[in-house]
């Protein structure tokens, strides 16, 4: 990206939010049909307190981390760091909540530039499953699979993150899931997804927050511990 105008196409970038110096770059992955934001939420103003750089990527609104939406987060990264002048040993920590969890979850997996943590908020995990979860998500997953030529199994296993645990690079991970969430269900998606990464011998920490929907709304205990696992990912 030629110009920083330019990388804020691509992105939106809470430059004007953090407080001192940048300690960690955090990507937050927006849910299935979320856009533009223009500002932080409680949990991201969270974490600039403590030095994140906070960067939405233009991913699409319903990419399910496809080869394009990887593509283009790759992108944004190397520009955040090279506009910023942030040097590469500072963090990259990836974030999101529902289909953003899944993002925040596979990206790694794919990713250019090393991810040093994830934490994810009822992430979708397992795509075979949710494809006949809700009326509203098939639309969206053949959208994200135009132009792939090949099995829509082999392209349903490449993007779930529960199929791609063996694959996973061994970095710290939180997973926070309600157990009254009637959109992501808490059973398919991260108890799964917690027990197959915690047999594999990952970094796993899981919060099972009891009476919460889909995504929230989180405790104050929880948001604390989440906000101590992202800055225990930051640069001392």
């Amino acid at each position: 990206m030629q110009t920083l105008d330019e990388l804020r196409t691509a992105a939106w970038i809470g430059d004007g939010c953090i407080e001192g110096s940048v300690r960690g770059v955090v990507l937050s992955f927006h849910g299935l049909g979320g856009g533009p934001k223009d500002s932080l939420n409680i949990m991201e103003s969270a974490w600039a307190k403590s030095g994140a750089l906070v960067v939405q990527p233009y991913y699409g609104r319903w990419a399910w981390m496809n080869p394009s939406a990887r593509a283009l987060v790759d992108d944004v990264v190397d520009a955040v760091y090279a506009w910023f002048a942030i040097r590469d040993d500072v963090p990259l920590i990836a974030t999101g909540i529902s289909m953003g969890g899944q993002a925040s979850l596979l990206y790694p997996r794919y990713a250019r530039r090393q991810v040093h943590g994830c934490l994810a908020y009822s992430p979708v995990c397992d795509l075979h499953y949710h494809l006949h979860e809700r009326d509203d998500v098939p639309e969206t997953i053949r959208h994200a699979m135009r132009g792939h030529e090949g099995d829509e199994d082999a392209w349903l296993t490449a993007h779930s993150p529960l199929c791609q645990v063996p694959c996973l690079p061994d970095i710290p991970y939180r997973l926070v899931h309600g157990d009254r969430d009637d959109q992501v269900s808490k059973v398919h998606h991260s108890d799964a997804m917690a027990a197959a990464m915690r047999a594999r011998g990952l970094d796993t920490a899981y919060a099972e927050v009891p009476g919460m929907g889909h995504v929230g709304p989180l405790p104050s205990d929880v948001l604390e511990a989440d906000a101590a696992f992202i800055a225990g990912l930051f640069q001392t």
